[in-house]
């Protein structure tokens, strides 16, 4: 994780219309090997900072939302730049809106944020050699192991937001 002082990092698309600021640290880094993640990134992996929402401040024009299929079969919302398409961040299903996955690669120094775990390891392309010291796993982990404990106190401040989010989705629907 980088240093506190790293903060505020900013990023945004390759024209430069999008443009966002992550104003602390991420809760956590993962670098996804599963196949969805390979296919939809056109890559070996996807790398993104999971971060609530609230502590992005968008600087440029807003990005487009795009639904977009997932494995789960919940479906995920992608923000893209509208110009020049790059993917920026996503929202889940689960955490919707509250919740930004964002991609690392669109980071001014994208260097700031290596993976704090890999995941979905069983799937991930056969020469793709892992670092050693970073923790790997064949699929999903459990977050308690992993995640530091600033992170999960953050995790349980978001969680009756993701909930609220949720029912009211489900009373929706």
């Amino acid at each position: 994780m980088p240093k506190p002082s790293s903060f505020p990092i900013e990023g945004g698309c390759d024209c430069r219309a999008v443009r966002y600021r992550m104003e602390t640290a991420p809760l956590f880094v993962h670098c996804c090997h599963c196949r969805w993640c390979q296919r939809e990134s056109g890559a070996s992996f996807a790398l993104n900072a999971m971060i609530e929402a609230d502590r992005v401040t968008e600087l440029g024009q807003a990005p487009e939302p795009v639904d977009t299929p997932s494995e789960s079969g919940s479906g995920q919302v992608i923000a893209r730049c509208p110009h020049c398409k790059v993917a920026v961040w996503s929202n889940c299903a689960g955490a919707g809106p509250l919740l930004r996955f964002v991609r690392v690669g669109t980071l001014d120094d994208p260097d700031l944020l290596p993976p704090d775990i890999h995941i979905f390891t069983a799937s991930k392309q056969p020469w793709v050699v892992l670092p050693e010291g970073v923790p790997a796993v064949a699929e999903y982990y459990e977050r308690e192991s992993h995640w530091s404990a600033e992170s999960l106190a953050r995790r349980r401040v978001l969680l009756p937001l993701i909930e609220a989010y949720q029912a009211a989705k489900q009373g929706g629907a």
